[in-house]
């Protein structure tokens, strides 16, 4: 009994904390299908359910076009930072050559600079370069990652020499025993690391909002903003907007999540 006592507590637990999570998540969308005047009612479901607040934020706004500049931005970031620091790990994990560690510590050091002490030094060379309001001006901060660099470096240093020695051995070449062995083996990391990218940009706003100039050019996050003003907030508007916002996010993470758990299956290897 007592067994069966703990595994009730366990799930009862597990279903408590599933509830708080999915709760926010599903207010917000419930209160998408709200009219206005029922925003602030104590009714959880909505009383007259209506799709206005999802026509008015695709037909009447540039929501569309946010969206895009997002997922560009964000997906092209993620590319960059997947590809870049994945091949800066591997170089400074199994590459011997003079430097290596002071480059490293370099590399760490830089996790160090808060981002707002940043933000002058980037708007002066996106200024300078004319990349202000484009883009490229709005990815560029994010296209490496120190946090990418170590991450990587870590799983990479777990991967036995005698397998890439072989290898070279076969006559592979240092970037086909990157792309074609190493790679494979840390999709782990490249999971977990492309969710975060994915995330940290598709959630970017302080950046954005400084470089973008053009209402076209907005991002989903400072679109958000044109929702609330001197005369209140359009909770309504802002809930449907922000429903239609989580399905990349939703999608990327169910996708990584299945390569994290394949991932650990094909990383047993023993040196």
């Amino acid at each position: 009994m007592r067994p069966e006592l703990g595994m009730v507590l366990l799930y009862g637990v597990l279903v408590t904390g599933a509830m708080i999570t999915v709760f926010p998540f599903a207010w917000m969308l419930l209160t998408s299908f709200k009219p206005f005047h029922e925003i602030f009612s104590l009714s959880f479901l909505p009383a007259e359910p209506t799709l206005e607040n999802y026509a008015q934020v695709l037909l009447h706004t540039d929501y569309v076009r946010w969206y895009a500049n997002s997922l560009i931005v964000a997906s092209a970031t993620t590319a960059s930072v997947l590809f870049w620091d994945s091949l800066v790990g591997y170089t400074l994990a199994k590459l011997r050559f003079p430097g290596r560690n002071i480059i490293f510590v370099l590399i760490l050091s830089t996790l160090m600079i808060p981002t707002e002490m940043l933000i002058i030094p980037w708007f002066v060379t996106s200024s300078e370069l004319g990349w202000v309001d484009t883009y490229w001006g709005i990815a560029f901060p994010g296209i490496m990652t120190g946090f990418g660099v170590f991450l990587m470096r870590q799983f990479f240093q777990t991967l036995p020499d005698d397998l890439l020695d072989a290898g070279r051995i076969d006559g592979i070449t240092e970037f086909g025993l990157f792309w074609r062995i190493a790679l494979p083996l840390v999709r782990p990391a490249l999971s977990a690391l492309g969710i975060f990218t994915f995330l940290g940009n598709w959630n970017a706003y302080l950046w954005p909002l400084i470089v973008i100039q053009s209402k076209a050019m907005r991002t989903l996050p400072v679109g958000f903003a044109l929702f609330s003003g001197e005369a209140g907030s359009e909770w309504n508007l802002i809930m449907a907007a922000a429903s239609m916002a989580i399905v990349p996010v939703l999608a990327v993470f169910a996708l990584f999540q299945r390569q994290i758990i394949e991932g650990v299956v094909l990383t047993g290897v023993k040196g």
